[in-house]
């Protein structure tokens, strides 16, 4: 498998970003590749293509696909075709601003106004929240501890709820660690290690499933989450508190009740994360969280379906003045970040990262926006019915299969937009009656993307495992809403929605009737799972 998460270097390049000019010659030089080898540039190991199948480990191509269906938004999701355009236009545009008024200095502008444009789309333009970018929502986790280490001004205990349902890479950040072989800024570390004076933290991992793989009643975990913040702060501890909005198979956990009553207690003691990274959650919701005093992680490539990865950490009001008062953040977290990630006024903290820019990051987020944007041109009550008739389709073609089992998706009532209804909707395989393993629907997952083997290749989301680590554990796959179908459906049929909704469930029932292809043919699941495993 390719990597090219980075372009080529040349020893000009590897040269201290002191010299007049910032080698603006050389670094622009980079800028005329071809657009998608940079939209996998700025990145870790996920973002690499196999040039056999032009797609990344997810199955997503760096150019659209719109003739393949796509349901993996809880996972990743190939470019738009108005997202392409507009990454296209603002490399265009800073190729042009850049021979006049020099790169580096053109692109941080260009990424401060991202910042403007980004709080604007979710309703924060009047507001003091700042924004700090990332290549991925599992970058913006140590971005989140960084800061938290850096403002309590001591040692940090982190408590992940839902640990069993969050990104892979969160058992690492959660100690302060790597989470791969190479970071974002391309440089070589060790899974595992301590990133230079952020880690080793201790780290306490909550479950939304018990140890028979059941999953447990939201009061037994609010009271466990209560529990335990209480006997960590009696402790004397300090602690970062990441809940979930919305986990891979569309849970929160804890409830807002339990969330609001532990800022509460201990403000101060406590500094709340939450966990949006799938964007699953209104403007008003994200603001409330703000207004609370909590982080909040999100990405422009999981609801919003933007190219993978965009990630960025929403910093509230409160917290903006104490951090740009700050001068230093561990060492070891230039190994993910540029100078550019940082807010403008944030100036003690800029001055320790390079200004060396991140073109990969930065297009991937010009199109993130792109389809954030077009999707809040959506009048509300369309993107209302739409997620309702939708999951409400799609609930119902799981339900019929005789050999699907449909996880029950969870509502959230207490919210008051759009996601209010489910839009992950999770279910188990099972041809014989007993669920299939986690190996098997893994095998599956990967044939059903795989065009020489699939006469429909489609995209979902990739299995969610529990009741054990092992490939013998159940597993179940998932078929998503994201706002792509919102927004294509409202510009193809802004006048009989239905008829565009009816479109899309009839993608997902081609989706499903791939599946039930599969399933009748154990020989060649026990094929794709042995190449699946080399």
């Amino acid at each position: 498998m390719s990597n090219t998460r980075s372009l080529p270097r040349t020893a000009a390049d590897r040269r201290p970003l002191t010299e007049p000019g910032l080698r603006t010659r050389s670094k622009l030089r980079e800028l005329f590749a071809p657009l998608e080898q940079l939209l996998t540039c700025g990145g870790d190991a996920r973002l690499a293509v196999d040039p056999s199948t032009v797609h990344n480990a997810y199955g997503c191509s760096p150019t659209p696909t719109p003739e393949i269906p796509s349901f993996s938004s809880c996972t990743a999701t190939t470019i738009s075709q108005r997202g392409y355009e507009a990454a296209e236009r603002a490399r265009t545009a800073l190729m042009s601003s850049a021979m006049l008024h020099g790169l580096i200095a053109c692109l941080d502008a260009r990424i401060e106004a991202m910042r403007d444009e980004l709080k604007a789309l979710l309703g924060l333009e009047h507001t003091d929240a700042d924004i700090v970018f990332s290549a991925s929502g599992t970058d913006a986790q140590l971005q989140a501890l960084a800061l938290t280490r850096a403002l309590t001004g001591g040692e940090v205990t982190t408590l992940i709820v839902a640990a069993d349902q969050t990104g892979t890479g969160t058992m690492h950040t959660a100690r302060g660690h790597h989470f791969g072989d190479r970071s974002t800024n391309d440089c070589k570390v060790t899974r595992g290690a301590p990133v230079n004076g952020l880690g080793p933290v201790r780290s306490l991992a909550l479950r939304l499933r018990d140890a028979d793989g059941r999953l447990r009643s939201p009061s037994s975990i609010d009271a466990e989450v209560l529990e335990t913040v209480e006997s960590l702060v009696a402790q004397g501890a300090r602690v970062m508190l990441e809940v979930m909005d919305c986990s891979k198979l569309g849970l929160q956990a804890p409830s807002d009740r339990c969330t609001a009553e532990i800022a509460r207690r201990w403000p101060g003691r406590v500094q709340i994360v939450v966990d949006a990274c799938q964007m699953r959650l209104g403007r008003r919701r994200i603001a409330r969280c703000l207004a609370r005093g909590d982080l909040v992680l999100l990405t422009g490539s999981k609801y919003h379906a933007g190219p993978p990865f965009s990630g960025a950490l929403l910093v509230p009001p409160r917290l903006g003045a104490q951090i740009g008062a700050l001068t230093q953040l561990a060492p070891g977290l230039a190994d993910y970040a540029s100078r550019s990630d940082w807010p403008m006024r944030w100036r003690g903290l800029r001055a320790q990262f390079s200004a060396a820019p991140n073109f990969g990051q930065w297009l991937r987020w010009e199109a993130a926006l792109e389809d954030i944007r077009a999707y809040y041109a959506v009048p509300d009550e369309f993107r209302r019915a739409a997620l309702r008739t939708l999951g409400c389709g799609i609930a119902r073609l799981i339900a019929a299969s005789p050999a699907l089992r449909l996880l029950p998706p969870q509502p959230h009532p207490e919210r008051d937009d759009e996601f209010a209804a489910p839009s992950i909707f999770a279910f188990t395989l099972a041809p014989g009656g007993a669920p299939l393993s986690l190996a098997q629907c893994r095998a599956i997952y990967t044939r059903l993307r795989d065009e020489t083997q699939n006469a429909t290749p489609c995209l979902i989301g990739q299995p969610v495992g529990w009741g054990g680590a092992n490939d013998d554990a159940v597993a179940a796959l998932r078929i998503c809403i994201s706002g792509r179908h919102v927004t294509d459906a409202f510009a193809t049929h802004p006048d009989r929605p239905h008829d565009a909704f009816g479109r899309i469930l009839d993608e997902a029932a081609a989706v499903i009737a791939a599946i039930h292809a599969l399933l009748p043919q154990p020989d060649s699941i026990e094929i794709a799972k042995d190449q699946y495993a080399h």
